[in-house]
């Protein structure tokens, strides 16, 4: 009885032809867009906010870099993009702009 039920159900659904193509591929559509709102998203937008901290950089911003040295910008050539960084007294080091992971104190004025 079960079984007889059961291959009604299966013959009356088409015997396996398909449906709607979209149907098929909407949980990668769902899969996809959740991507977006939860991983590129959010990262695009840290990129964006990463770049203005970079492009407002000034002489006196007291800045670390992305291998953790800490120092007062003395100096910036912005033709090749490299910063002139004070880390001591009578030390100075130059460093690509794209290496400053944050900068710690904004100098005023």
């Amino acid at each position: 009885m079960i079984t007889n039920l059961l291959m009604m159900s299966m013959a009356g659904s088409g015997g396996g032809e398909g449906g709607n193509p979209l149907v098929a591929f909407l949980p990668f559509i769902l899969i996809i867009v959740i991507m977006y709102f939860l991983m590129i998203r959010p990262q695009s937008k840290k990129q964006k906010e990463h770049r203005a901290m970079i492009d407002s950089l000034a002489k006196g911003d007291k800045v670390m870099t992305s291998g953790g040295i800490i120092g007062t910008i003395a100096g910036i050539r912005d033709k090749d993009n490299i910063l002139l960084v004070k880390i001591s007294d009578g030390v100075k080091i130059e460093i690509s702009r794209s290496s400053i992971a944050q900068v710690i104190n904004k100098q005023s004025g």
